[in-house]
């Protein structure tokens, strides 16, 4: 048992681990109010040490998404498939996005549901297609080498709050 945990563990790289000595500076909140919405939401580590995303979701002003994103210096993910990540949600669907370049103006995406209970979602990169301001782009889906960011964005199309709960992001 112990030689294939540590197996697993050598064939994963850790993009983020919340814990209680986190530092979530380089966790931005962008919400519609950048093209006139009125979401709003927040992201803070909680006591327990979690990343907490919450917020409220308003269609007010042709409005409708709030996301948060973190820029990170360039990530290898060529030795990887897929992005596991271990969270809490309240039942909605969110995005999970990642750019390979973070100057580039369009996201690889990817949808996900949560179901109330912690779980671990894994994502397979090269299922994640090009997305500009929610239009399918008519371009390969995800085969680079790298990431400079990820991206949590909640947008239903309805007048809601939100919370995610999210505790680890890694490469598998």
């Amino acid at each position: 048992m112990c030689i294939l945990i540590f197996l697993q563990g050598m064939n994963s790289k850790m993009i983020f681990d919340f814990n209680k000595d986190s530092d979530v500076q380089k966790w931005n909140v962008v919400d519609d109010v950048v093209m006139g919405g009125r979401s709003s939401s927040q992201f803070k580590l909680n006591s327990d040490g979690f990343g907490v995303f919450e917020g409220h979701v308003s269609l007010e002003n042709n409005g409708g998404f709030s996301s948060v994103q973190y820029n990170c210096n360039k990530i290898e993910v060529k030795k990887y498939n897929k992005i596991k990540i271990k969270l809490k949600g309240d039942g909605k669907d969110y995005q999970f996005r990642v750019k390979d370049n973070s100057g580039n103006y369009y996201s690889y995406i990817t949808t996900f549901s949560t179901s109330n209970e912690w779980e671990d979602v894994e994502i397979v990169l090269k299922d994640m297609y090009p997305s500009f301001r929610g239009r399918r782009l008519d371009a390969p889906n995800f085969s680079h080498d790298f990431i400079e960011q990820v991206v949590f964005l909640v947008g239903n199309k309805k007048d809601e709050n939100f919370k995610l709960i999210i505790d680890t992001i890694e490469l598998i």
